[in-house]
């Protein structure tokens, strides 16, 4: 994108709501010439570097002498003045973090002893060794110049992602927390849950990640549940009271900013999407953004980059789920999210507000109480008749435009299973047959997060561990011994997934390819990750559950699907036996 480009993307800033919004205060990380010439120069490998590189000065002097730089320069600056510029005016990234060790951190909590393969034994031990390594503290400094950085401050300390992800990010830190909990450290998961409770009354919202550049854009609804499990693991009523009405705030602004009434026949239903007004590049991934513009009508740019901004506020930045029926549905420019009612969306608001309704019972509000309660049971009957599909036996994601179901497979269509947001115990057991209906029980090596090869993250051949847990403990729940025993043998073939990996790599990966044997995942903007937070979570808590069970050797190796069905008789079989 030449400078013309550029000028569109500031006429747009100026002119729009865009300079509403918080990061109107960030010339620097957000928006701006400075911002433009750096990342379309592609200086770094990764456009995040240069947004997680903090000042050495103020950002009035910093664009001072950038000006001078590019007045000198007629705004096309030689790389390598650019390159002196930077290192004059920014430091490395990763600065305004030191590394910490929870101090809850203990070296043998219970549930290891719950592991009766010595071998899974000692890697989760060496899992439950990471937290101390993933530990970030960020440093007073960023409290005292908080202009300088684009790190937000948070008070307490937290575990990260790993990898290229410095910083926490929302959806990521609920499977953090539950393995946390398993890890015994529960005053490291109130700190973290303090850290989103403050986001919340500072932004109105929980933003994406801990960056400014993330403040136009939320993620999966996960707070209500982050602090369900806290309260039910330490029994803290008292910091559930101190901070009821942070988590309304943030499930009003679910409400307020992100709901779509859809009506069928004489009905309608209000449900959720993701949905993100502003345009402009993605800070973090500014080239590719303007770059991938630059292939459509100038008209069109505006609203491809609020669609990217979605697809990112969905968490699954990117995949066919959002591109389906564009002009060429593998191609990233006809990505419409917000044209879409996701179904995990839903069921996760579903799930906070009947726990909401909890929550109030148990502080004795009933009016508040009865709210909860009536917006959970509207949530279900929208689930129902826009969602479900009593056929095929599970949800699917509603089209706006086309005003009908995307009927294509990912783990999302049973993640209403997984936040109990059903009423019909039955509904269970359909899913057990919608997998097998859609040959997903074929696959060794984990649940495939699509059945499309598009070439991004969020499609096949890659698996990741949420997805894995949405299915997993969505079928867990089914009083069919059948459907338990599938729940089982999907554990155990994302058990050895991941521990076949670790054994040759001795990592563990934010996503997996399953179509080889199982191996880091690739695909998408950036090289895969090590860490990896929310998967040592995922499988800690599987091991956890399924421990007395799960196997690392190949004597019980991948189970081929006529030895699953083969499994799956004998439970049956076994069910009818007297107990």
């Amino acid at each position: 994108m030449g400078i013309s480009g550029f000028r569109n993307i500031l006429f747009f800033s100026h002119r729009g709501n865009f300079n509403q919004h918080p990061i109107a205060s960030y010339p620097i990380y957000c928006h701006g010439e400075l911002l433009h010439q750096v990342q379309m120069a592609k200086l770094y490998q990764d456009d995040k570097q240069f947004v997680d590189m903090p000042m050495s000065s103020a950002p009035e002097q910093v664009l001072q002498r950038f000006k001078e730089l590019a007045n000198a320069h007629n705004h096309s600056i030689p790389q390598q003045q650019l390159q002196g510029f930077l290192e004059e005016h920014f430091q490395a990234m990763g600065q305004e973090l030191q590394p910490w060790t929870p101090e809850d951190w203990k070296d043998s909590p219970r549930f290891l002893q719950k592991i009766s393969d010595l071998k899974l034994r000692a890697w989760a031990g060496q899992l439950h060794q990471l937290w101390k390594k993933l530990g970030k503290k960020v440093k007073p400094e960023v409290l005292r110049h908080p202009e300088r950085f684009s790190l937000i401050y948070s008070q307490h300390p937290f575990i990260v992602p790993g990898g290229r992800f410095l910083e926490f990010y929302y959806w990521d830190s609920y499977w953090v927390m539950e393995g946390l909990l398993l890890s015994e450290m529960p005053e490291t998961v109130k700190g973290m849950l303090q850290n989103f409770l403050d986001l919340v009354q500072t932004y109105g919202h929980v933003p994406n990640g801990a960056r400014v550049y993330y403040l136009q854009r939320s993620q999966p609804p996960l707070l209500t549940l982050m602090m369900d499990r806290y309260v039910t693991h330490t029994n803290d009523i008292a910091f559930l009271r101190d901070n009821i009405g942070t988590l309304a705030l943030e499930l009003d602004f679910w409400t307020e900013n992100r709901n779509i009434s859809v009506s069928l026949g004489e009905k309608s239903y209000v449900l959720n999407r993701y949905y993100v007004p502003y345009g402009g590049p993605r800070p973090e991934s500014y080239s590719k953004d303007a770059e991938l513009a630059d292939t459509l009508p100038e008209g069109d740019r505006e609203a491809l980059w609020a669609e990217l901004k979605a697809g990112a506020e969905s968490g699954w930045d990117f995949s066919s789920r959002w591109l389906v029926g564009g002009p060429n549905p593998n191609l990233l420019s006809s990505i419409r999210t917000s044209k879409f009612v996701p179904v995990d969306l839903n069921a996760f608001l579903c799930q906070a507000e009947e726990l909401m309704s909890k929550f109030y019972t148990s502080l004795g509000n009933d009016s508040q109480a009865t709210k909860y309660r009536n917006l959970w049971e509207q949530r279900l009957a929208a689930l129902k008749a826009v969602l479900w599909d009593e056929e095929k036996g599970a949800w699917f994601d509603y089209d706006l435009e086309n005003g009908k179901k995307n009927q294509e497979f990912y783990p999302s269509n049973l993640a209403p299973l997984w936040a109990g947001c059903f009423s019909d115990p039955g509904v269970v057991d359909k899913a057990l047959k919608y997998l097998e209906d859609s040959k997903i029980l074929t696959y060794q090596y984990g649940i495939p997060t699509s059945l499309w090869k598009t070439g991004q993250q969020w499609d096949f051949p890659n698996a990741w561990a949420p997805l894995q847990d949405l299915v997993i403990r969505g079928l867990a729940k089914s009083p069919s011994p059948r459907t338990q025993e599938v729940a089982f043998q999907l554990a155990q073939n994302w058990i050895r997934t991941n521990f076949d990996v670790y054994s040759q790599k001795s990592a563990m990966y934010e996503k997996y390819d399953i179509s080889n044997g199982g191996q880091p995942g690739g695909g998408g903007e950036y090289e895969v990750q090590e860490g990896f937070g929310w998967t040592n979570g995922v499988v800690l808590m599987l091991l956890d559950r399924y421990g007395d069970r799960l196997s690392s050797g190949t004597q019980t190796a991948f189970l081929e699907p006529h030895c699953l069905a083969a499994a799956l008789l004998l439970s049956l079989l076994l069910s009818f036996l007297p107990q």
